[in-house]
């Protein structure tokens, strides 16, 4: 199962001073939507997300359809693929991609130790 492009949402509570902070340590901007209250940073291939007030608690993403740019792919693992794969593995999803759905999707679950893991698609299902 490719789960795709891997990065870690945080949620921040000052998104200018966790910025500030993140960029001493080498990280840049790659997608500046501050006027949305969210940042995406990378350093290298490493990608981390400050998200501002949107959610409690970080994240563990997946990008399904796209490659470590942000760019979209031509042949990747739907999520909803990925959903039917967890569902016969008998992984309980918190919040379900809707199966016949051809557009952007997302499903979410948590690990045992109660991380969660957003597998959240920003593409068309391949050949829709």
């Amino acid at each position: 199962m490719d789960l795709g492009t891997f990065s870690v949402s945080l949620s921040v509570k000052d998104l200018a001073t966790t910025r500030a902070f993140y960029e001493r340590l080498g990280f840049t901007v790659f997608h500046d939507a501050s006027a949305q209250n969210y940042l995406i940073l990378r350093n290298g291939e490493c990608t981390i997300g400050l998200f501002q007030g949107m959610f409690e608690g970080n994240i563990l993403t997946f990008n399904p359809g796209w490659d470590h740019d942000a760019q979209a792919l031509e042949d990747f693992e739907d999520v909803r693929q990925i959903q039917a794969q967890l569902d016969a593995a008998g992984v309980e999803l918190m919040d379900r991609a809707d199966p016949d759905s051809t557009d952007v999707e997302s499903l979410m679950l948590t690990d045992p130790e109660g991380n969660v893991i957003l597998i959240d698609q920003h593409v068309p299902k391949p050949g829709a």
